[in-house]
């Protein structure tokens, strides 16, 4: 016997009508076990030993453990923070060596087209348990949306409203800022607010297969509602997160390893797991990109959900699967898994391109132009952090000579207004951001 649309439905949504793409219960704060000491000691300390160029010493001389330990989930999802952190850290935030002599055209500071194997590898100590770590929560080994925001906030207490930005703060920074901080709890509020986005979702589901045009009318205009909230929480980006900080001292660490030959990794990062008695393995040699919101599982719900399906083209060239497809390999596996299911049944586009009466059309409409409006700000706001930020000077460099790949990486990208600005997940920034935005204009009946 065939299920009823209402228990696929239910089945389909289970969790997230209720908790979104956030975790069953809050993110752990540490794990406990003694065993992991060293790893939560260094990364509570991480912002000091990046400033001090200690980083690559503490994490060179930490010893490598093994992930049998890790009991739970929320202890596999506080391993997966705290290794993205580490390996950000030693790949971006280690010194660069003195017999660096070679200079970018574009800049009076010494960098490497290809640098020592010590700045292209991580060594056993992060790419052993993370390599293992990430294969349980179906992830690449790297800094990824989900490791940056969604398993790394705590509230100020545990009945706060966890929509409010002004009640969450992270657990593990590179900077140790508030800026910083800022910057990911504004994506946590985001998500706690899409929760309910995600009932009305199943809800208008329901109500297609209910053949019910008046109860979908209501559903897309109160999901609209919603949409705008998102966008006013968004808004709140600028109360705490100056666009200097962010640009010079946070996203030079959230850059990922695929693109970055201009930074010194033409090859990407070496996995180095300490099986190989010195010998190089090709396939150890990883390219990934780096923690993006384009990794957010309700951003591309949203779309789905709508029908919005954004092209593989670039250009007038089809270049394969979309940097927003590619993007669903940096979720969670049961994240990814939803929204391929999702993709399958989002039947309420063609129910209202069918419909013979307006209403439903208007409010579908009203819908899409508040997800315009939610991406519109998005650009502006990348604008403003990125763009306008890449032409100013990093106030926090003058007088220091010590230099490390992250300020090598800051001052390239300042560069960027002589050149083209890339993205964290490493596309050309503002076309692509616009280009997304228009797809979702168009999809107005």
């Amino acid at each position: 016997m065939l299920q009823s649309t209402d228990a696929v439905l239910n089945d389909l949504f289970e969790s997230y009508a209720e908790q979104g793409f956030l975790s069953d219960g809050l993110p752990l704060a540490r794990i406990s076990n003694p065993y992991y000491e060293t790893w939560e000691d260094i990364a509570s300390q991480l912002p000091n030993l990046i400033q001090t160029s200690q980083i690559r010493e503490r994490i060179d001389s930490m010893p490598v453990y093994t992930t049998e330990h890790l009991q739970t989930e929320p202890e596999w999802r506080r391993a997966c923070v705290i290794m993205g952190y580490l390996a950000h850290a030693y790949i971006w935030g280690g010194e660069i060596p003195k017999d660096v002599n070679t200079y970018h055209p574009f800049l009076s500071i010494p960098t490497k087209k290809s640098l020592t194997s010590k700045q292209q590898r991580l060594p056993p100590s992060i790419s052993k348990p993370f390599l293992e770590i990430s294969a349980h929560l179906e992830l690449p080994a790297c800094a990824t949306y989900a490791g940056l925001t969604l398993w790394n906030f705590i509230p100020s207490h545990p009945e706060a409203d966890t929509t409010d930005p002004d009640n969450l703060h992270v657990q593990t920074s590179f900077t140790g800022t508030k800026d910083e901080e800022w910057f990911m709890v504004i994506s946590v509020a985001v998500e706690a607010k899409g929760i309910k986005l995600m009932s009305q979702m199943r809800d208008a589901f329901k109500a297609v297969a209910a053949n019910d045009a008046d109860l979908l009318t209501a559903l897309l205009y109160t999901f609209a509602d919603g949409l705008c909230d998102l966008t006013l929480t968004l808004k709140r980006m600028y109360e705490h997160n100056k666009p200097a900080v962010f640009f010079h001292q946070l996203r030079p660490f959230l850059a990922g390893s695929k693109n970055m030959g201009h930074a010194g990794l033409p090859r990407g990062v070496y996995y180095d797991v300490g099986d190989s008695d010195g010998v190089e393995r090709p396939e150890n040699w990883l390219q990934l990109s780096g923690g993006s919101n384009a990794q957010s599982s309700l951003i591309q719900a949203l779309d789905i959900f709508l029908g919005i399906k954004h092209s593989a083209t670039d250009g007038k060239q089809v270049c394969g699967p979309s940097f927003i497809q590619q993007m669903r390999d940096y979720m969670p596996g049961p994240h990814r898994r939803f929204l391929e299911e999702l993709s399958t049944r989002a039947s309420v586009r063609p129910f209202i391109l069918d419909s013979p009466v307006q209403p439903p059309k208007d409010a579908y409409n009203a819908a899409v132009n508040e997800l315009k409006a939610f991406r519109d700000t998005h650009i502006q706001m990348v604008t403003r952090y990125i763009v306008m930020a890449s032409r100013q000077p990093n106030p926090t460099e003058q007088g220091k000579g010590k230099m490390n790949l992250a300020t090598v990486s800051s001052r390239m990208k300042e560069a960027g207004a002589k050149t083209k600005l890339a993205g964290t997940g490493g596309t050309d920034l503002i076309p692509f951001l616009k280009k997304t935005r228009d797809t979702v204009q168009d999809a107005k009946c």
